[in-house]
């Protein structure tokens, strides 16, 4: 994430995952849902605070979680049905149920096909906000497979290149790779320029917008660094043609695709609710695993010892500082802004319940 993002050393408290976690398990417990399907949410939410990706952590998103049952826009405990299958795919209507528990239940679905078949996918509607796709796609890992998932994004809120209007979610999409020794290759991205979660972030730490990230309302880009507006559209990943915006479009159009139109429910825009595309390839049943992980570890040695250009201490790849960050915040704890803290105080009272970080 970057540095701009991170909660200021003046606003952090850090936390311990296991009390943060049992209190987040305590709040789905609480809004109705099965201890099982608490815990699985708790656990996605905890995986992004963990690696550092706050936008989808507690941070963000549990509150918007609360609000979504409080509503009723959320099931605590859906029926989730297989409408269609073939021995390789699936349709799958989530029952109204949230992505967290929802979505890993359909990837082990397709976990199950990729075992049997080599390959497997699914595509699911009916359902509620994914969480963050590197997850449901590093569930694969454990199984010697390369996982997939994307979802569209429930609203519009990105314009196509020279559009006035949006037309796309930021369709994220994620794909996860193991390897041997190395960190496993985790490509986990929003196809618009930046996720729209992190305007939140940007308002809780006070800081601005980059150029090219956002459009004013009539779709003209936002070429000056800028405190987050009021209201505006966020640019395709490239933010403009000149920079390869047409790129981050066609991306999200195929998330779009394969996650909205093929589930059934019409392109993004017009469903105006998410949909996801998960899938998972078996390695051996194209090369032997011990052979795929050596050669995945020299590509990825290859990428992280490759001589830095001038100003840059180092060389990543995707996955890499998401799993060098988890190992620090198991042993020092995370780092919550103290407004974080505060919600996490007031829903404690609201429901009744006692948090030990509190």
């Amino acid at each position: 994430m970057l540095e701009r993002f991170k909660v200021p050393e003046a606003d952090r408290v850090y936390v311990r995952e296991a009390p943060m976690r049992a209190a987040t398990e305590a709040i789905f417990v609480a809004l109705g849902l099965p201890e099982d399907d608490a815990r699985q949410s708790a656990d996605v939410l905890m995986f992004n605070d963990l690696r550092g990706i706050e936008t989808h952590g507690v941070s963000n998103m549990l509150r918007s979680y609360v609000a979504g049952y409080r509503a009723g826009t959320l099931t605590p405990r859906p029926e989730i049905i297989v409408e269609r299958e073939t021995p390789t795919t699936a349709l799958i209507d989530g029952g109204g149920g949230l992505g967290l528990h929802v979505a890993p239940h359909a990837m082990g679905i397709v976990i199950a096909k990729a075992r049997e078949y080599g390959m497997g996918s699914a595509v699911v509607h009916h359902v509620g906000h994914m969480g963050g796709a590197g997850y449901h796609a590093m569930l694969a890992l454990d199984h010697d497979m390369i996982g997939v998932a994307m979802s569209t994004s429930g609203r519009a809120i990105v314009v196509p290149t020279w559009g006035a209007e949006p037309r796309l979610g930021t369709n994220p999409i994620a794909w996860a790779v193991p390897a041997g020794e190395m960190a496993p290759f985790v490509f986990d991205i929003g196809t618009s320029q930046v996720a729209a979660n992190k305007m939140r972030l940007a308002q809780r730490v006070g800081a601005k917008i980059a150029p090219g990230w956002i459009a004013r309302m009539d779709g003209t880009p936002v070429m000056e660094e800028v405190d987050v507006p009021d209201e505006f559209y966020l640019l395709p990943a490239g933010g403009t043609r000149e920079l390869g915006s047409h790129k981050g479009y066609g991306l999200g159009a195929v998330v779009d695709i394969l996650g909205s139109t093929l589930a059934g429910i019409g392109p993004g825009f017009v469903a105006n609710t998410p949909g996801y595309h998960l899938a998972a390839y078996r390695v051996d049943a194209f090369i032997d695993v011990a052979q795929f992980k050596r050669d995945m570890d020299t590509f990825l040695r290859g990428l992280a010892e490759t001589k830095p250009a001038p100003g840059h201490e180092r060389v990543v790849y995707a996955g890499l500082l998401e799993a060098e960050e988890e190992v620090r915040r198991r042993a020092d704890g995370i780092p919550y802004h103290t407004e974080v803290i505060d919600w996490f105080r007031g829903i404690e009272g609201e429901l009744g319940l006692d948090f030990a970080f509190t």
